[in-house]
């Protein structure tokens, strides 16, 4: 108890810094992990690792990925593709489903893609669709967002479903088909939930642009098909990748052609590739674009803030994992009599209190699989839907010890007390309406 008030109390002292007192989420974030990690009681060796091996190990996975996407969003936007984009893409879904377009593509994206590289590669999409459409960039980015997570955690061949699949014993096939059902209808609520927040919480996505300056750069603009590439290319590149590595046999694995794919379809390597085809964006090119003082060095001071950030975001969340937070709540909430909401409530408690869903994902299977006979779950069908109760836990909540929590913040321009109004609420009405999605299937199948 006295863990889970510290954790509490960290994030609230997060919350003050940044909304009352205007500090810098960075400082914010390395304060109340020190914070954490002292009354914990932790070893002061243990803080001293936890806080260079979350940086390191953080960025090690998504720096070069936030950098190049900046890169990527600085030249859509320079060069007018982004808006020329979203001119096009309003003509087709109308002004006022924004929302319904940007949830429904991160619901698809996030199936190969992993959920924060795909809001990196989306977001310049989003922010002009939001702009061009005259809507919060808040209720829209919550809405990509939330239907990214919404697959990353229900559908194979994710990672993390696909690890709890296999350690549950349950058949891949019938997880997905379940995880696509829960996980349509959660995205109806998602998208409902975020028109509402954005309707509430208005935020321009590009207050530095003026829809004159807009309609000006769309007449220089570069065609849409051509503006598409740079968003497309990294996707496709990803998704094949993906396709490939799931369905090669362990011979073919070794292969060149799937060594290949599976090169140029790793996020780093697929967004370099969509970053040289964002070089061929502008009409002309001038001798500073790539300079330190053009469009990629000042894309590069816009993501170093964010790199900054999602570091320290890291180290919030290195510190809790180590110390020891999530097995306390593990073993507090294994031996509760709960039965389909055990999985659901031990994997929201690992998610809550570590920040990684993958790892809430895999811990809350390790747990569940020896108790799944004495619960009573035995059939396939039992096992699929415990597999998609522990995937609803695993979006319950995102906040400071997610990456993806300030990947959604910073890339949007999104103050922290807001993103955890709307985004990490979100998370919770989301996960735990896919929670009572699985609760009610109990009774039909």
């Amino acid at each position: 108890m006295i863990t889970i008030l510290l954790l509490l109390l960290s994030v609230a002292i997060i919350v003050f810094l940044t909304a009352k007192l205007k500090v810098h989420p960075f400082l914010a974030l390395l304060c109340a992990a020190i914070f954490f990690g002292l009354l914990s009681g932790m070893e002061l060796n243990i803080i001293v690792q936890s806080i260079n091996d979350g940086f390191g190990i953080t960025l090690g996975k998504i720096g070069v990925v936030i950098v190049l996407g900046v890169i990527i969003g600085a030249f859509l936007e320079h060069s007018g593709g982004a808006y020329k984009l979203a001119e096009i893409i309003l003509k087709i879904i109308g002004k006022n489903r924004v929302h319904e377009a940007m949830g429904l593509v991160g619901f698809v994206v996030s199936i190969p893609v992993f959920s924060d590289s795909g809001f990196i590669i989306l977001n310049p999409l989003n922010k002009s669709l939001s702009k061009r459409a005259g809507l919060s960039i808040v209720g829209t980015a919550t809405a990509l967002m939330l239907g990214l997570m919404i697959t990353h955690v229900l559908v194979p061949p994710t990672p993390g479903p696909i690890a709890a699949a296999g350690i549950i014993g349950a058949d891949v096939g019938m997880v997905m088909l379940i995880g696509l059902i829960i996980g349509v209808l959660s995205l109806v609520v998602a998208i409902f939930y975020c028109k509402k927040m954005g309707a509430k919480h208005y935020l321009d996505p590009n207050p530095e642009i003026s829809e004159d300056e807009i309609q000006e750069k769309i007449k220089q603009a570069p065609s849409a098909f051509k503006s598409f590439l740079p968003i497309l290319i990294p996707i496709l590149l990803i998704v094949g990748k993906s396709l490939v590595e799931f369905n090669a046999t362990p011979g073919q694995a070794e292969t060149t052609w799937v060594k290949f794919i599976s090169f140029v379809g790793s996020p780093v390597i697929a967004l370099i590739i969509g970053m040289l085809f964002a070089f061929l964006l502008p009409r002309k090119w001038d001798k500073t674009i790539l300079s330190t003082t053009g469009w990629v060095g000042n894309a590069l001071s816009d993501a170093s803030n964010i790199i900054l950030i999602t570091g320290a975001g890291g180290i919030f969340g290195t510190i809790l994992q180590n110390s020891g937070i999530a097995t306390t709540l593990a073993d507090t909430l294994s031996t509760a009599n709960l039965g389909i909401w055990l999985p659901f409530m031990l994997c929201a408690a690992i998610k809550t209190a570590q920040g990684s869903s993958t790892v809430a994902l895999i811990t809350t299977a390790s747990i569940i699989a020896p108790l799944l006979i004495s619960m009573g779950f035995v059939t396939e069908i039992d096992k699929a839907l415990v597999v998609s109760a522990i995937g609803a836990g695993a979006m319950v909540v995102s906040h400071a010890n997610d990456s993806g929590f300030w990947i959604l913040t910073q890339f949007s321009g999104i103050d922290v007390k807001t993103g955890y109004r709307v985004y990490t609420l979100g998370t919770f009405i989301v996960g735990s309406f896919a929670a009572l999605l699985v609760y009610v299937a109990t009774f039909i199948v």
